[in-house]
């Protein structure tokens, strides 16, 4: 299923594409695996993570380019096995102020990726997706749900067979490099103290090993139109603060333009269609866009979705294990 594919990571110079490639070359034999991204100074960056981490070179390949760019993607593509879709704009400051930019590598970029596996007969192509996707309110949601759209979509020009289109949907990263953990860090360093937007705020927390491991073995899933989505504990931001940094004084500065208090990550309209797996979930959204519930092979999971406010699997002390910055 794994040993002998070739695999093309695109944003495979980031932190996620890096630990999706460590993984693979620690518990598997792929023939050989393609980092497609655009920012060259990544690229030395991850060749020196991956040695630092005892990580052999052998056998991958950096590419510089953009998924924007459908030729080269067509050209990168050829005689792959396997697409694992990482590459976006992530921020969701920066995808406010850059909205077209966001639409051309979030949306187009998917469709590209489509499209060129379609072309090349690729075995199966796993788009990263984000609970921001899920009842968006900023570009940055918006923009990452309409390629969850695109990949449902993509099962009818591949009439159902391969390529298989699948998506892997989760919420933050502990300890990322977007993420609060190194923003406490630096305001702690510089200032004695840290922000909060709202207390009470609520969010999906998974640490990157999980996320990697989840990615990789939903390649073993051989089924198309499909939503994957690992069970995952929630915090509110105040106690997390509390159990990061106990004595620091906390300043409460009010909820950004794009935030929300809690995160979905399935909808009331899509836990009809969602079958609860050993530890993950299953949507079945290709069945859900035809709207077709006699096709889906489940019988659904609750009548109101879930949220990181509703979730039942909440973060005590033990997250802090897993709060040391990735880069």
């Amino acid at each position: 299923m794994i040993d002998g594919k070739e695999f093309l990571i695109t944003g495979g110079a980031g932190t996620l594409g890096k630990e999706i490639i460590r993984q693979l070359k620690t518990s598997y034999k792929p023939r050989g695996i393609r980092i497609y991204s655009r920012d060259e100074f990544k690229h030395l960056q991850a060749k020196n993570w991956f040695l630092n981490n005892g990580v052999s070179l052998d056998n991958i390949a950096f590419i510089i380019g953009s998924v924007t760019d459908y030729q080269q993607l067509k050209r990168v593509t050829e005689r792959v096995d396997i697409i694992i879709h990482t590459a976006a704009l992530k921020q969701v400051s920066a995808c406010e102020d850059n909205p077209i930019e966001a639409i051309a590598i979030n949306v187009i970029g998917a469709e590209n990726i489509v499209l060129a596996a379609l072309e090349n007969n690729i075995n199966q192509v796993i788009n990263i997706a984000t609970d921001k996707g899920v009842y968006p309110i900023n570009t940055y949601g918006m923009t990452k749900g309409l390629a969850e759209k695109i990949f449902v979509d993509a099962v009818i020009y591949a009439g159902g067979k391969k390529p298989y289109y699948k998506s892997c949907r989760y919420g933050n990263v502990i300890g990322s490099r977007g993420s609060v953990i190194p923003l406490w860090k630096n305001q702690v360093k510089d200032n004695g103290k840290i922000t909060i937007t709202n207390k009470e705020m609520t969010r999906f927390f998974i640490p990157l090993e999980d996320v990697a491991r989840f990615v990789i073995d939903r390649i073993k899933e051989e089924e198309t139109g499909k939503i994957y989505i690992p069970m995952m504990k929630s915090i509110d931001m105040g106690k997390f603060a509390d159990i990061v940094h106990p004595d620091i004084v906390q300043e409460e500065i009010g909820i950004r333009p794009g935030e929300k208090i809690h995160e979905t990550i399935i909808t009331a309209e899509e836990s009809i269609y969602t079958e609860k797996r050993e530890r993950h979930y299953v949507i079945d959204a290709f069945s859900m866009k035809i709207n077709n519930l006699k096709a889906a092979d489940n019988k659904g999971i609750t009548s109101y979705g879930l949220d990181s406010y509703n979730n039942p699997e909440k973060w005590g002390e033990e997250i802090l294990r897993y709060c040391e910055v990735k880069k």
